[in-house]
């Protein structure tokens, strides 16, 4: 089941523009001016815009669009093979990448006609303009537009992505720029922190409006994704503090740079130090400047992107299970998505997990046939984003930090016995030396395990269904310490379990044998809130509807502590630790024991 689509709840903000029905209604009286004209003087990739606006016949229903690239006539309109012998061309077909109401700093609109706006603008390798339109959302009469503004160096490199590569000492940057290596050849010059830096070759990659599977993504919703760049920064000694920065060398000689950012070189598999990582799903993106916040989109997004900003000394890896930008087919919130996590995705890795709002889309190989990637079919995350999988098409993938082991399942795709990917999460979980990695997490999407979300416990099965049949024998025999999930926006912790019956009594210290795993829902980083079933079942140790996201940290090979911290206030609200040694995890269990002889 996809999230969201109760009354309303969840919608797109762009989806509800018919920019395709805009009537042109140009008027000598109304005006709309954008400052300043050049943005990015000194290299920044995020600028204010101030927008003055007078209109002649001012209502509620007035509003202002953002389009980028600012020429949105109908000379820009892709060819439509079913539209031969048309008359009525729409005037425009591609949709803002954001909006506000005109009256919305200023209650007198409709008395005065005169607003200022303010907007934020990222760089997005191309110019702006901005468009009054009476009439609603609905029924669009555009009514002025703005003069043109632009960035000083439109496709400067920006956004820049941490991810862990397909081998422990590599680590992998990606970024987004206008260049493509006909006109300047991408790389890295990153090295130790105070000391010699060399340069490291980036590969580039991008997808076109035909890549993508449906509409709005190859219609209203498409925008040039510009070039996505992935460079790979290998044979990093463990935990060394290493500097970057992100180059293009042009065919004049000439250089652009990006400004210099830092990582921590991830720990060596097994290496006993302090490991911390933040796991959560389901933020989306919001605006600072209040644009396009219909229904109250993704309330949550940015308090749980600024407490991970306040608190980015104090962890080392982020762990984003699904649902990223919820841009469901409107390719321009990709780039809104990666500048509002560029303080942490510059700093840290980065890795994601695939979601139903980047993958599915009816027959297009999605395990659920529903279009809630807006027609994307997984196509944008797959791209923008660089992760260590065999195949990025099958989004999962196994990656070791330090103590940890985690099986990362695409539960977009078919996860049951006899899968592809049912193969590749036993051979992740059976292929760990516990004696050195005895922390094994598996994370998805979608609730596997249990949740007691309300339409779970209507289906009556508290889980995604066929969640759990075949992977709770895979749990039980390896020991899986903990399953973290998104999809259903709350929080929740599950005791010790398996095939249903709680295995432990104590609440929150476990220790000693592996006897079942620890399930927790973590998707409450930032869209809408989920209701809970009204009686919260025996194995649901505790619930919160509310943000937050999931803070791991091993200290040792012995324990592991777990905090559920609320985005409003980086406060703990809930947490439990594992203390247990070697031994406890090769100790027989039910369905969980190696196979004896009685030969001496």
């Amino acid at each position: 089941m996809g999230l969201g689509d109760m009354n309303g709840i969840g919608e797109q903000p762009l989806s509800k523009i018919a920019i395709h029905k805009t009537i042109l209604a140009l008027h000598s009286s109304a005006s709309i001016t954008a400052s300043p004209f050049l943005l990015g003087n000194k290299g920044e990739d995020t600028e204010w815009v101030t927008v003055e606006l007078e209109g002649p016949e001012p209502t509620n229903e007035d509003w202002v669009g953002v389009f980028s690239p600012a020429n949105f006539n109908s000379s820009t309109c892709p060819p439509n093979p079913g539209d031969i012998g048309r008359v009525d061309i729409p005037y425009i077909c591609t949709a803002p990448i954001k909006y506000k109401y005109a009256n919305h700093s200023d209650p007198n609109y409709n008395k005065t006609g005169k607003a200022v706006l303010k907007f934020q603008l990222i760089n997005q390798r191309a110019d702006f303009s901005f468009a009054l339109f009476s009439g609603g959302l609905s029924n669009p009469k555009l009514v002025a537009v703005s003069n043109f503004i632009a960035f000083a160096n439109p496709k400067a490199p920006v956004y820049p992505r941490l991810a862990q590569g397909k081998s422990w000492n590599e680590m992998t940057v990606t970024w987004t720029s206008g260049y493509d290596i006909s006109e300047a050849v991408p790389f890295v010059e990153w090295g130790p922190k105070g000391r010699k830096q060399i340069q490291s070759a980036a590969g580039t990659l991008t997808f076109n409006r035909n890549s993508l599977c449906g509409q709005p993504a190859r219609t209203v919703g498409w925008r040039d994704p510009g070039f996505i760049h992935t460079s790979f920064l290998k044979e990093l000694w463990p935990n060394m503090r290493y500097t970057y920065r992100l180059g293009h060398f042009l065919l004049d000689g000439s250089y652009v740079w990006s400004k210099r950012y830092s990582f921590k070189a991830s720990p060596y598999p097994g290496q006993n130090s302090l490991q911390r990582v933040i796991i959560f799903g389901d933020m989306g993106k919001a605006e600072r400047d209040g644009s396009n916040e219909y229904a109250n989109y993704q309330p949550g997004s940015l308090n749980t992107t600024d407490q991970l900003i306040k608190d980015l000394d104090n962890f080392d890896i982020v762990f984003h299970i699904g649902d990223l930008p919820y841009a469901n087919g409107y390719i321009s919130q990709w780039d809104q998505f990666t500048a509002q996590l560029q303080e942490i995705s510059s700093t840290v890795p980065y890795m994601i997990a695939s979601g139903n709002h980047e993958r599915d889309w009816p027959n297009t190989g999605s395990f659920f046939d529903t279009p809630d990637s807006g027609g994307e079919c997984g196509v944008p995350a797959e791209t923008m984003y660089y992760f260590p999988a065999e195949n990025r098409a099958k989004f999962w993938y196994a990656t070791d930090y330090g103590m940890f082991r985690f099986c990362i399942a695409d539960s977009e795709h078919d996860w049951r016995e006899g899968s592809e990917q049912y193969k590749f999460i036993e051979h992740c979980l059976a292929t760990v030396d516990r004696k050195q990695q005895p922390w094994l997490i598996f994370a998805a999407h979608r609730p596997l395990g249990y949740s007691s979300n309300d339409w779970y416990a209507d289906e009556g099965s508290f889980e995604e269904p066929m969640g759990r049949e075949s992977l709770q024998r895979l749990w039980q025999k390896y020991k899986v310490d903990i399953g973290f999930y998104g999809h259903v926006h709350n929080y929740e912790r599950v005791c010790p379990i398996y095939q249903n019956q709680c295995v432990n009594k104590e609440k929150s210290h476990y220790s000693g044998t592996v006897n079942g795993t620890i399930h927790v829902v973590v998707g409450g980083g930032g869209s809408h809130l989920s209701d809970f079933a009204k009686a919260p079942p025996v194995w649901s140790i505790f619930r919160d509807k509310d943000y937050g996201f999931g803070k791991l940290t091993a200290f040792n090979h012995s324990f592991l502590l777990f905090e559920y911290k609320k985005s409003s206030d980086g406060k703990v609200y809930d947490s439990f630790t594992i203390s247990r040694d070697y031994r406890d995890v090769l100790a027989c269990v039910h369905d969980g024991c190696e196979k004896t002889t009685l030969a001496s």
